[in-house]
């Protein structure tokens, strides 16, 4: 009997029956805490994910399947009534998009691999943090990642973006610079290890680590979940090695509820410091509850579900009651800002190609006084969404019905004339569904995805055991407000009919929308200042506790600006390093690799 299985098992409690790790979520934090804990121990690391798996062409598409394609609370004891991809949550002045399923983020996410500015650092974080410290790690995860730019096009049309040539021009105009952004998307393993040519567009080969992926096929499909596996996603790098290689148990539909120390007898103790391990209960979606026992626990649940699960546990279940004040405090949004540019002058196609391909800098890489530091980023939403598009512009526009009619109409009169002059029409349907098809307004609009650094000032916290959040967003209003200027002068550059900045922004609800929360489990030297250590030898550790850690957004003391995707898995390697012993390289333990 292993280890995993006589651990999830009832009975006596006994010390063999101890894993060495439990990780509680299986994001950019939790996938790297997984792989490298299970190198250390293989065999006696188990994950624990509330969300599906999600094989290759598993992901939604269809109307039906959308419908469906939600995450939902689940009372105790009940079965969750939704567990698809997306979580949304609704809170005060600030709405949050995140994943649901192995993989966390990565299933969904935009593929933008970019470290955080050096001067990012410098307020708010510990000194043991910073950008040279963390260079190694970056590097380390950039490669396993596999993050490259897009290959140029070389003259194929089949690889030529139009929507990138735009913003690096609307960039130059607006005296602003634009540079690819490095994606974790498969290309080939050839051009992800910059050796080689990339791999023609839709041919499939195995990534390093042994798991089969698809070359890009430019679908623009990133961000519903890619069906091709043409996406880094975490579940074919970190976690497939450490299940494959590593012994890992990955257990989905799993969703921790009550994390509980244990003192010398292994009886539950809510005084215990964690010095003799944790028990972790956790539920399936039929509501059945089952629990593990633990040396040590990671926390690796996303910003919403670490701060969710740990208040609980302090302020709810009075199950560990030693969490620092500062649980919940220093919550960011990372300045994200959706925007949309209809209607434009010039071909904008953002249909086609990866989510995200460059971005324009406004000052994030170096920043100016005085001024809101931000990104640009262009954007992509699949084909099937301009169809929908298209379908609502009707109801949206009663002068695009007369301007159909009025085509449809001069269609029929050619035919009528034609048929009595020469007995058939010189047309066909061919030109009828051309005409009838031709000027979409996806075609020529624009998706402007902007994130900055924002005041990091919101607080969460349970409140009718849920989970809320105070953003007080006047203070971030500054960056904000220089966001929706610039949105405006790339409507003006691209000549559009309309700027839309995202559709909460509306007076009165004027709501944020983050798909990337950070915060409320801040780094820091000692716990007046955050909740976790940033000292060597207790990396990534809880204060108050021995054993319990937290390895996700959460632990962020500010917002990054650039997309946090890759701070988070750096210094999720950076505690993974302290905690194992082991310098950790790109090969994952994988050979070969």
């Amino acid at each position: 009997m292993s280890t995993i299985t006589a651990a999830l098992q009832g009975g006596c409690m006994t010390q063999k029956r101890f894993l060495e790790a439990i990780i509680v979520g299986s994001g950019f934090g939790g996938a790297v805490m997984c792989c490298r804990l299970a190198a250390r121990w293989p065999g006696e690391v188990m994950l624990l994910e509330r969300g599906k798996r999600y094989p290759k062409g598993s992901f939604a598409r269809s109307p039906h399947d959308f419908a469906n394609n939600f995450w939902s609370e689940a009372e105790p004891g009940r079965p969750r009534k939704l567990n698809g991809l997306f979580d949304i949550r609704n809170y005060h002045r600030m709405d949050s998009v995140v994943s649901a399923g192995l993989g966390g983020g990565s299933l969904i996410y935009a593929n933008v691999f970019m470290p955080a500015p050096a001067w990012v650092f410098e307020t708010r974080w510990p000194t043991q943090v910073n950008a040279t410290a963390l260079a190694p790690y970056y590097r380390i995860s950039q490669s396993v990642l596999g993050a490259r730019p897009v290959p140029p096009a070389a003259g194929d049309p089949r690889r030529t973006i139009k929507r990138t040539t735009l913003y690096a021009d609307f960039a130059k105009a607006d005296g602003a610079t634009s540079q690819p952004a490095d994606i974790c998307v498969f290309f080939g393993k050839g051009y992800a290890a910059q050796g080689s040519a990339p791999l023609p567009i839709g041919e499939q080969e195995r990534n390093r680590f042994g798991a089969s992926q698809t070359s890009c096929t430019y679908c623009g499909e990133c961000d519903v979940g890619c069906n091709v596996h043409a996406k880094n996603t975490l579940d074919l790098n970190y976690l497939f090695a450490a299940e494959k290689q590593h012994g890992a148990r990955i257990e989905t539909s799993a969703e921790a509820t009550r994390i509980t120390p244990l003192n010398e007898a292994g009886i539950e103790d809510t005084t215990a410091d964690g010095s003799h391990g944790y028990r972790v209960d956790f539920r399936d979606d039929a509501g059945n509850a089952r629990h593990a026992l633990t040396r040590r626990v990671v926390v690796s649940a996303g910003t919403l579900g670490s701060n969710e699960l740990l208040l609980r546990c302090r302020d709810e279940l009075g199950t560990l009651p030693r969490l620092s004040r500062k649980l919940g405090q220093g919550f960011s949004g990372n300045g994200d800002f959706l925007s949309f540019v209809t209607g434009g002058e010039r071909d904008a196609d953002p249909n086609y190609g990866p989510v995200i391909t460059q971005y324009i800098n406004y000052g994030l890489q170096q920043p100016v006084d005085g001024k809101p530091a931000f990104l640009l980023e262009d954007a992509a939403y699949p084909a099937f969404a301009a169809w929908y598009v298209e379908g609502i512009r009707p109801a949206l526009s009663p002068g695009y019905i007369f301007t159909r009619i009025a085509r449809t109409l001069r269609l029929a009169w050619r035919f009528a004339v034609q048929s009595l002059g020469s007995g058939k029409w010189g047309g066909s349907v061919v030109a009828y569904f051309h005409a009838l098809l031709k000027g979409d307004v996806s075609y020529r609009s624009s998706v402007l995805l902007f994130m900055g650094r924002d005041a990091a000032d919101g607080v969460l916290s349970l409140r009718g055991g849920k989970l809320a959040l105070d953003w007080p967003q006047s203070t971030s209003r500054p960056l904000y407000d220089a966001i929706v200027a610039c949105g405006e002068r790339f409507k003006r550059f691209t000549k559009a009919k309309s700027y839309i900045p995202q559709p909460t922004w509306a007076w009165p609800v004027r709501n944020n929308v983050t798909v990337h929360p950070l915060g409320g489990c801040a780094l820091a030297e000692d716990p007046a200042h955050g909740v976790v250590s940033s000292v060597t030898g207790s990396r990534g550790q809880a204060f108050g506790y021995r054993g319990l850690y937290v390895a996700d957004g959460s632990i962020l003391p500010t917002g990054v600006g650039a997309n946090p995707s890759a701070t988070i898995a750096a210094l999720a390697e950076w505690i993974a390093e302290d905690i194992t012993g082991n310098t950790p390289d790109d090969t994952l333990g994988v050979p070969h690799a």
